[in-house]
């Protein structure tokens, strides 16, 4: 089983890797752990090495469990949905797991949701956590 986990830092994306962990553990599972960035120009610079050094310690955390995790990160101009789903596909994964923060419908409208593409584009079980 194959399991891809969204990841971006925020206390709801480390929910999911908790879970994740659950489920490696329980199914026998692989991670994927992405972090998709829109852009990676020279000005985001600092934000590429924050991801990377988030992406090390989510690593981490499947490490010492012994649990199979790999972790990409994305720079190829698609929004974070775009890029979890269209990875998802390419990769077979069985299942994805993506944090949701709490936001108004207005906010939703103006900024879009991220867990909300996913769940109704991706062509497996999205699991949500808070």
């Amino acid at each position: 089983m194959k399991i891809l986990v969204g990841y971006d830092g925020t206390p709801p994306a480390k929910e999911a890797l908790s879970l994740a962990r659950k489920h490696a553990v329980a199914f026998g599972a692989t991670i994927d752990v992405i972090t998709s960035m829109e852009e990676g120009t020279g000005n985001q610079l600092e934000d590429i090495e924050k991801a990377k050094h988030g992406l090390e310690w989510a690593k981490s955390t499947f490490d010492e469990k012994n649990i199979p995790c790999t972790t990409h990160l994305l720079i190829r101009g698609l929004s974070a949905g775009e890029d979890l789903v269209e990875f998802a596909r390419d990769n077979k994964v069985d299942e994805i797991i993506v944090g949701v923060r709490l936001r108004s419908k207005v906010g939703k409208l103006l900024m879009g949701s991220t867990a909300q593409f996913v769940i109704l584009e991706a062509g497996c079980p999205v699991v949500t956590v808070k």
